[in-house]
């Protein structure tokens, strides 16, 4: 299955090192501008209609919606998530729990604001999948095994509706 990746997440980090501002800074300028949502969120969707692709990121399942095939939301315990962000990010713990709950209060604000949904709302998602209960090789194939059955199941949906 060759498929590509997207990180939604990594776009918005991008856009924050070409406009030279800190992460939690364009969080705040995006909470005022919508543009720089859409503008992570016109990239995303353009990727998408390539195909064959995974997009990760708090808001593909909700700009995406019915265009994806699979929705699947990833999740970990706060403190498995705030050591995996201090790793990532090259902090300690703390620092990571600072950041995480400032971008965090503003991204909900945000995407209320923006998109009319609260980030809490799993309802759009057919997989929550919380990722510290096994190893990311582990992980890795319960979603494989995800992508695998809804191309199977596409794939008969299709032969059953041909003439």
């Amino acid at each position: 299955m060759r498929i590509r990746h997207v990180s939604a997440g990594a776009l918005f980090r991008r856009i924050a090192k070409e406009k030279r501002v800190s992460l939690e800074d364009l969080g705040e300028k995006a909470l005022e501008d919508p543009s720089i949502d859409k503008l992570v969120d016109e990239r995303t969707i353009a990727e998408a209609k390539k195909g064959n692709l995974v997009v990760d990121g708090q808001l593909a399942g909700w700009v995406l919606k019915e265009g994806s095939d699979l929705r699947i939301y990833l999740t970990a315990p706060e403190d498995v998530r705030l050591e995996r962000i201090a790793k990532r990010d090259k902090v300690t713990v703390e620092e990571a729990r600072v950041q995480t709950e400032q971008r965090e209060s503003v991204q909900r604000e945000r995407y209320s604001r923006h998109y009319g949904f609260q980030v809490e709302d799993l309802s759009i998602y057919h997989l929550v999948l919380d990722t510290s209960l096994g190893s990311i090789e582990d992980t890795a194939k319960v979603l494989v095994s995800a992508a695998i059955m809804v191309r199977r199941a596409k794939k008969a949906q299709r032969k059953s509706t041909k003439p």
